[in-house]
């Protein structure tokens, strides 16, 4: 594969991610957040398990080191807590706002990864912590009470996404992803199943009704997307992959505006662009420091 056909595939991926919070906020109006996410887990789970487990036939002994159940475990329980927060969150947030409010995990993780592992963050963080704030405030229309309930649960689904991120970066170490997120989807769809049946009442004709969006979700947004993602990013640049995957919010705007006929205001929208600037700030702007300090090192 090309540097150009993987960011070609990135941008697909980054468009069908942003695609998939229109599928989640449809699946709402028929059945409840966690029923939503034990149907979609579980298909993933299905999905992937087969492949999980010819990854494990082929693995190298030194690559199965023990510990990697512990990590899937843990990464299901934080998957389970953001992907709730963030279902209950669109049954009132925008699909718009949904996209950029989840992008916000970008700005978070390194904070993430200070507190649980001692990494301290790149001085860039801090600016665009402040940016992410101001157009989260914006988004709002100059005020957070301008945000919906749904906005704010989002918004602190951020933060478990930017844990998960980190928590995946410690799995990444055994080698084994296909494992992983086999064994995590497995955790996340059976406390799902138990919520479900313990605040909600699934019906099968809820969940038929709800089929199309659990299908897009559950396959295409994450069994393929996810694989997609893995074979690309291989073949490009991390700064090139950043700034491509940070359209996943322009499309969900896309997908709200065409689908829905969601529209942002023009505050709003200046708060939008802040927000993906913090997210390019964080994932960027360390590397450009890093190419500067050799570039002055070589003179």
């Amino acid at each position: 594969m090309t540097r150009l056909q993987a960011d070609f595939v990135l941008l697909f991926a980054a468009a069908l991610w942003g695609t998939a919070f229109y599928f989640q906020k449809e699946a709402m109006a028929h059945i409840g957040p966690w029923t939503f996410i034990a149907a979609r887990a579980g298909l993933a789970a299905v999905a992937l398990a087969p492949l999980a487990i010819l990854e494990h036939r082929r693995a190298v002994p030194t690559t199965d080191k023990p510990g990697m159940q512990r990590i899937a475990i843990l990464g299901g329980l934080v998957f389970l807590l953001a992907a709730y927060l963030q279902q209950a969150g669109l049954v009132t947030a925008s699909v718009t706002n949904t996209g950029f409010l989840t992008s916000l995990y970008v700005v978070f993780t390194p904070l993430v990864a200070w507190f649980w592992l001692r990494i301290a963050p790149p001085r860039i963080v801090w600016p665009a912590i402040a940016l992410s704030f101001a157009g989260t405030w914006l988004l709002g229309g100059g005020s957070l009470g301008g945000l919906a309930h749904g906005d704010l649960l989002v918004a602190a689904s951020a933060l478990f996404w930017a844990t998960h991120c980190v928590v995946t970066g410690r799995a990444s170490q055994h080698q084994r992803p296909l494992t992983f997120t086999a064994i995590q989807f497995g955790v996340v769809t059976a406390f799902a199943v138990v919520a479900a049946f313990a605040t909600e009442q699934p019906t099968v004709e809820g969940l038929k009704a709800a089929a199309v969006p659990i299908l897009f979700v559950g396959l295409v947004s994450t069994a393929v997307t996810f694989t997609l993602f893995a074979i690309a990013v291989r073949h490009t640049t991390p700064p090139e992959a950043a700034v491509i995957l940070s359209a996943e919010s322009l499309f969900a705007a896309a997908a709200g505006a065409i689908m829905l006929g969601e529209r942002l205001s023009a505050v709003s929208w200046l708060g939008a662009g802040l927000m993906i600037a913090a997210v390019l700030l964080v994932q960027i702007g360390p590397r450009f420091n890093r190419t500067a300090l050799r570039a002055g090192a070589s003179d």
